[in-house]
């Protein structure tokens, strides 16, 4: 019987020639002053040999420090160690205020990427993404100002966040670069991007797919809803935690999303890469999708 496995090796992110690594890290719960604490997790990441490093300008809005202050401390640890930068691909997103809430316009959008660039220290992002659609700007304006992120050098490639397949499909109309990835909520227990058409249009267009709370947004980690109950026991079999098999879920499905661990531990992020241990058959794969679904396919 074949049996499905995450592969560990890097591959291009997307249409664009920039290599990646299988799993990423994400900042959204970066937060506070302890630049050495921030560095631990930054290179226990690249230690692990996670190169896809995701923030956005709107982390930490929800912490005294306040908007942007996820990048801030990111470019801290960078200005205290310059060389961790060369090691990774850095990718972060604009486009989501407090109290606007979406602003796509040619105007903000270039403010935020300068805002972002300073505040973490680099010259260029590898990748920007836009957050989420913002309903009030056209995406041929939202095209001329991503391509001007890149023509200027600020960028390398560009990204969405959020988007569905016909926004996404409206803003690359406008636009001469491709849309190198897309970046929906996908776990064993948010499964809506294997019936929407994302990971069909990603697999179509070769877009690479970056997976934001692979973990239910920590409710797979319990192990409470039935599709949880049995990744842990399935990864118990190959001696991992419930976490390397819910990720390792999510990367054997042929778009080969890329999950984004949130977590802060550099424990947990080094176990992150347990994922690439285990394997699925397709019944085993199908049963958790089932047990997600509260229903048989048919």
């Amino acid at each position: 019987m074949t049996h499905l496995r995450p592969s560990s090796t890097p591959r291009p992110l997307g249409q664009s020639q920039i290599a990646v690594s299988p799993i990423a890290w994400g900042m959204w719960r970066l937060a506070g002053e302890d630049i050495a604490d921030a560095r631990a997790r930054v290179e226990a990441a690249l230690e692990a040999g996670i190169t896809l490093f995701d923030t956005a300008d709107i982390y930490g809005c929800d912490t005294p420090a306040g908007f942007g202050s996820a990048e801030t401390l990111f470019g801290q640890v960078l200005a205290e160690a310059p060389a961790l930068r060369q090691q990774m691909i850095l990718a972060t997103k604009g486009g989501i205020h407090p109290g606007i809430p979406y602003n796509s316009s040619a105007t903000y959008l270039t403010q935020a990427i300068d805002a972002s660039l300073r505040r973490m220290g680099t010259a260029q992002i590898d990748l920007y993404q836009i957050h989420r659609r913002d309903f009030l700007t056209h995406p041929q304006e939202m095209a001329a100002s991503l391509t001007r992120m890149v023509e200027a050098g600020k960028a390398r490639a560009i990204g969405v966040s959020n988007y569905g397949i016909h926004e996404l499909d409206a803003l690359q109309a406008f636009l001469d670069l491709p849309i190198v990835s897309t970046q929906p909520e996908l776990s064993a227990l948010r499964t809506t991007p294997l019936h929407d058409g994302t990971l069909d249009q990603a697999m179509a267009r070769d877009i690479a797919v970056l997976a934001w709370s692979p973990l239910g947004g920590g409710r797979l980690a319990k192990a409470l809803h039935p599709a949880a109950v049995m990744i842990a026991d399935h990864g118990a079999r190959y001696g991992v935690d419930i976490t390397a098999a819910a990720l390792s879920w999510i990367m054997v499905h042929p778009a080969r999303p890329i999950p984004i661990i949130g977590s802060q531990s550099p424990g947990r992020i080094a176990r992150s890469i347990d994922a690439y241990k285990v394997e699925w058959s397709r019944a085993e794969w199908y049963a958790v999708l089932e047990a997600s679904m509260g229903e048989r396919l048919p």
